[in-house]
């Protein structure tokens, strides 16, 4: 059955089912993606390093932002199609958010080898707060209702910018610098390492191995996903009429997308690799399911510390 409220192909809907069928596939591929990363994190206790909850925020957020591509694909305008719309808006502030703060963690790591861990609650905060406020803003406006294949912002340009593409732009510009500059310190000082031992040295080596190998790659996924969805959104600026189906068929594959590759990404690290043998699996659950009593840490006799 053709959704024939779809307003971007509104003279050839069958397109719109392909595009929300695309969309809701590469959805439930990043909310399986995102349980994955959550349970393992969980089953573990990784989430103990505070890199390992960097990890686990985005996973939460990226979790609930590919629900919103599973919803309802009727998006006939009504109280339903207004939360689908605040809904994205919020889960996909929260995602850009994440992985802003993971990026300023790994900037503090990289360039002045400091551990950022005392604003966690700050970042928390951050990634709430801002987008609580930015998506309960086009109530005012009643501006959420059908855009396209889904519901979202209507088809006002000065909205979606404000709101969102602006935002996203300035972000994913300052993000692209900021990680460029990384990779050229990161290239510069493993050159000045190679040959010389110190405790500075290795201390820059533990910190590289504990806290920014785990997450230097995230941001860069977020950045390549985000690529052609704003590429659809400028052509939608310039020509709000004249939609492009395969620009708007890309963007749905990638926008959803983050959640799976990073899960891609997580399951190809060394460690994880590691712990997702059988044996290790059923040693972590054994774990998980006996008695606290039973499951505890063994302190060193007295005399050892003394």
């Amino acid at each position: 059955m053709s959704n024939s409220s779809c307003s971007g192909f509104s003279d050839k809907p069958h397109l719109c089912d392909v595009i929300i069928a695309v969309r809701k596939t590469s959805g439930s591929l990043s909310f399986v993606g995102c349980l994955f990363m959550i349970f393992v994190l969980w089953l573990f206790k990784r989430y103990v390093v505070f890199a390992q909850r960097l990890i686990l925020y985005l996973s939460f957020a990226a979790l609930f932002d590919s629900i919103a591509y599973l919803m309802s694909s009727d998006i006939d305008d009504g109280r339903m199609c207004n939360f689908q719309g605040w809904w994205l808006t919020f889960f996909d502030w929260m995602v850009l958010l994440c992985v802003s703060c993971l990026t300023f963690n790994l900037f503090m790591n990289v360039i002045y080898q400091t551990v950022t861990q005392k604003y966690e609650w700050l970042y928390i905060g951050i990634c709430i707060a801002i987008p609580l406020i930015v998506s309960c803003l086009p109530f005012f406006g009643d501006r959420y209702g059908p855009a396209g294949a889904w519901c979202w912002i209507v088809e006002d340009i000065g909205w979606r910018i404000g709101i969102w593409y602006g935002p996203l732009f300035i972000i994913i510009a300052v993000m692209i610098v900021t990680y460029g500059y990384i990779i050229y310190t990161l290239s510069r000082k493993a050159s000045s390492w190679e040959g010389t031992y110190d405790p500075d040295t290795e201390r820059q080596h533990r910190l590289l191995k504990e806290d920014i190998k785990p997450l230097r790659v995230y941001p860069l996924i977020y950045l390549a996903v985000s690529i052609l969805p704003l590429i659809n959104r400028i052509q939608n600026a310039f020509s709000p009429d004249n939609h492009v189906f395969i620009l708007v068929l890309l963007a749905s594959i990638c926008s959803p997308l983050h959640g799976a590759l990073n899960a891609v990404v997580f399951g190809m690290d060394k460690e994880t690799l590691q712990k997702l043998r059988p044996r290790e699996i059923k040693l972590a659950i054994q774990a998980k399911l006996a008695p606290r009593s039973i499951v505890q840490e063994y302190p060193q006799p007295e005399a050892e510390r003394m």
